[in-house]
């Protein structure tokens, strides 16, 4: 992408739900993110690998790995990772208190903002009571989230064809459901409530592709989104200051993803052998 936004450091950087191994993962616009965003910690809080998705057919084209090749080398360069699993990469989870390739795993951590803060740093997935108590209805949900954003691809490729710019059916129907919406409303008090009870100033969590910082009752509420429709990320600027950023869509590049690497990463492998 735009060659020309330039390299912005933040203190942190907090991704979720980049679903990589799915058909709609924005893995073009991943790695373009983390071409221009620069961090000294990294925070994976969940649903980085679909494992779900990857379990029912394998779907791994080169830009997916290109995006963890990007992500260690970040870590090769200084940055500290977390990776706090969520449910779709709940394989990971036996991997807790590990170090692999220097990113840290762990089930959930506190982060300390430049300001004094403290935000609890949790996927989230235990605060969804279907995933919990209703495993087969949680596949049942992700089948049709997938089936929809299959439609929305097509969709999409038709408002490309007369100019129209990207829009996304699915986040769009989340909030106009009525259900949907009480259930992100209760899972975001369920969030702000775990935090007030451990005494933290804040949580940072993702699972819902609801991208949004508010207070709740004196609690900092801070959702990352996903990288799959909103392609949305949330950093912590050197001051304390937290901010969503949702990063430019370039319709072009995802019109046809194809499985070679994209240039510089070539380059920088390159680099870093010689």
């Amino acid at each position: 992408m735009s060659k020309h936004l330039g390299s912005h450091r933040y203190r942190t950087l907090f991704l979720s739900d980049l679903h990589l191994g799915t058909r709609g993962c924005q893995a073009h616009l991943i790695l373009d993110m983390l071409r221009h965003v620069e961090a000294d910690t990294i925070y994976l809080v969940g649903d980085i690998i679909d494992g779900w998705r990857l379990r029912s057919g394998w779907y791994w084209p080169q830009a997916h790995n290109d995006v963890v090749q990007k992500l260690l080398r970040k870590v090769r360069r200084g940055a500290r990772m977390v990776f706090v699993p969520g449910n779709h990469d709940e394989f990971a989870r036996q991997f807790l208190g590990l170090t692999f390739g220097g990113i840290e795993i762990k089930r959930q951590t506190v982060h300390t903002a430049a300001d004094g803060k403290r935000y609890l740093i949790i996927h989230g997935d235990e605060f969804d009571v279907v995933v919990r108590h209703s495993k087969w209805l949680a596949f049942f949900g992700d089948w049709a989230y997938t089936t929809a954003l299959f439609v929305n691809t097509h969709f999409n490729a038709a408002r490309r064809a007369v100019g129209l710019p990207y829009w996304s059916f699915s986040a769009w129907a989340k909030l106009k459901v009525k259900n949907a919406v009480n259930f992100i409303g209760s899972f975001e008090k369920e969030l702000a409530g775990e935090a007030k009870r451990r005494g933290v100033d804040g949580v940072v969590c993702g699972h819902i592709h609801h991208a949004i910082i508010r207070d709740i009752d004196g609690v900092t509420y801070v959702n990352t989104g996903d990288f799959v429709e909103s392609c949305s990320l949330v950093v912590e600027h050197f001051d304390g200051r937290f901010e969503v950023m949702r990063w430019p869509v370039q319709l072009e590049a995802l019109a046809n993803e194809d499985n070679t690497p994209f240039e510089d990463e070539a380059e920088e492998v390159k680099a870093e052998a010689a």
